[in-house]
């Protein structure tokens, strides 16, 4: 009985799913990781641009 009851638990469903939205989420910041560096570039070379301007 409890051993049926262990197989039919779908507990780890949700991990699964996690460690698959994260395969995902690593696979993607790797595919574009040199336009997030330029991106990234700009954002603070404007920030450093703009904060120069109010001192």
């Amino acid at each position: 009985m409890r051993i049926m009851e262990f197989l039919k638990e779908e507990d780890g469903v949700g991990v699964i799913e996690v460690v698959l939205i994260l395969v995902v989420l690593i696979g993607l910041v790797i595919i574009f990781k040199k336009q997030i560096n330029q991106l990234l570039n700009n954002i603070f070379s404007e920030i450093s641009k703009q904060s120069k301007e109010v001192y």
